[in-house]
């Protein structure tokens, strides 16, 4: 569309203005406001009795040299502040976290993103931190000290504004697991495996932290999965299948050539084939073994086997492929039908709130009226009442994700992604702290040299429903 020059009239004043017709009206108008001081909702341009409204075929006759007639008074302009105003880019990092509530992060001490990014994967779990909070041991063995360690530096990190070192709890780590202090040819430490170190702090936990009045430990409570496992000799149809129960702390997604999307990988690591002894066929037989959950925790975490040993190298090389994940997962489908029993009062409630809410909708929208606000909100509970910690729909939401960028898990670098609500995210690269929208977390998923999730923490998704109102006994 063309662009006219044309003369705005407003009292004595005259202006001489380009008008370009392909860009909004709210533009030319905050551009008059910049020369007039009227604000755009108190201007009223004419055009020989036409008066313009939203799109440029409101103003009839407009050509070149064209003169508008601007109706409208200005509003004073506002009085320089007192103080003078402090712009982000001016603050220093205390007052930049302070204004705007910023989380605070790590400092890096040389190649230890990989504790950084584990240790605010982990402190997502409020759980967690509450049974940190009252933790305390007067022993001083290694996983003790280690877990007083995180204590405290979670409790900092909480009430801090500005970036902590973790020289203490490093240190803790370092004593307990002498590969992690490993020092390069060049002086700093060499760079370690995220869920290596993930899995070391999880069971210095499962040994020391016990929920205060509760017998099992934290992470049996809370990260346990539990599976009911069949083993199937396929060369012999005559040896009797066998049972056995087996736990885990983590669910893997092996990655390979037909896997796409997490689900896949987790489901095809469920049934595979190995190789032992047959009693009955006296040699090395072909089994088919196969795992169904019969528990499930409320917090799962999940590992992409990203990295795989290349002899010719002597390195873990990255597999870059892309494996979608999503923000909710339902893991109903890899349950044992014992589990899945149990499974379905609660996901029959989560359907009936949702269709409840549907229709709220609808008949809101019927009527032309807003929905409710301010309502009051129940939580149900997300485990089994007899076993806390648990999860008792299969449906879990993504709240943190760790991932590495890089080609080998010798280098590269640790990013954690923690989710603040269901549209922001607040990205920890060690102490420099941003925050993103979930569609940058869908592109974690691997498929080149950007950051790639390497480890998701799921944890359960929560039944809301609106407290019933109190019905008041009448008196006589």
């Amino acid at each position: 569309m063309p662009v006219f020059s044309v003369t705005v009239k407003w009292g004595k004043e005259k202006y001489v203005l380009d008008l370009d017709t392909s860009e909004p009206v709210e533009d030319f108008k905050a551009l008059l406001m910049s020369h007039t001081g009227v604000v755009p909702d108190r201007q009223k341009l004419i055009l020989k009795g036409s008066i313009l409204k939203d799109s440029w075929d409101s103003l009839k006759g407009l050509k070149q040299g064209a003169i508008i007639q601007l109706m409208g008074s200005a509003t004073a302009l506002p009085e320089a502040p007192v103080e003078k105003t402090l712009f982000e880019e001016d603050m220093s990092e205390q007052q930049r976290a302070s204004q705007l509530k910023i989380p605070a992060g790590l400092e890096n001490l040389g190649n230890t993103c990989y504790m950084s990014a584990t240790v605010q994967c982990l402190r997502t779990i409020p759980e967690l931190q509450d049974a940190l909070s009252v933790y305390s041991n007067p022993s001083m063995n290694q996983s003790t000290v280690i877990v007083k360690e995180l204590k405290n530096l979670v409790h900092t990190l909480q009430n801090s504004s500005e970036s902590v070192k973790p020289m203490l709890f490093l240190n803790s780590v370092f004593s307990a697991f002498p590969r992690f202090a490993e020092v390069s040819e060049h002086g700093g430490f060499v760079q370690q495996d995220a869920n290596e170190f993930w899995v070391e702090l999880v069971q210095c936990i499962q040994q020391e932290l016990i929920r205060t009045g509760k017998t099992k430990s934290f992470v049996d409570e809370f990260f346990r999965l539990n599976f009911a496992q069949s083993l199937k000799c396929v060369e012999s149809a005559e040896e009797p299948v066998t049972s056995q129960e087996d736990k885990a702390y983590q669910l893997s997604c092996f990655i390979d050539s037909n896997v796409k999307h997490l689900f896949t990988g987790l489901k095809n690591k469920l049934k595979e084939n190995l190789e032992k002894h047959s009693s009955v066929l006296d040699r090395n037989a072909v089994y088919e073994k196969t795992s169904l959950i019969s528990r499930l925790p409320a917090y799962l975490s999940i590992q992409l086997i990203r990295f795989e040993y290349k002899k010719a190298k002597a390195v873990n090389a990255k597999i870059l492929k892309d494996v979608k994940f999503t923000p909710s997962l339902d893991v109903f489908e890899l349950c044992s039908p014992e589990l899945q029993s149990k499974l379905i009062p609660m996901r029959e409630r989560f359907k009936a709130e949702e269709e409840r809410q549907d229709e709220e909708r609808k008949q809101a929208q019927l009527k032309g009226e807003p929905l409710k606000k301010d309502r009051k909100i129940n939580k149900e509970p997300f485990s089994f009442a007899d076993d806390e910690g648990s999860n008792n729909s299969g449906m879990y939401e993504l709240q943190a994700v760790l991932t590495h960028k890089g080609r080998a898990s010798s280098s590269g670098h640790y990013v954690a992604w923690v989710k603040e609500t269901a549209d922001r995210w607040i990205m920890f690269d060690d102490d420099k702290i941003s925050y993103v929208t979930l569609d940058k977390i869908k592109e974690l998923s691997g498929g080149g040299d950007w950051h790639t999730a390497y480890v998701l923490l799921y944890g359960p998704r929560i039944l809301e429903v609106e407290e019933a109102p109190k019905v008041e006994s009448m008196q006589e």
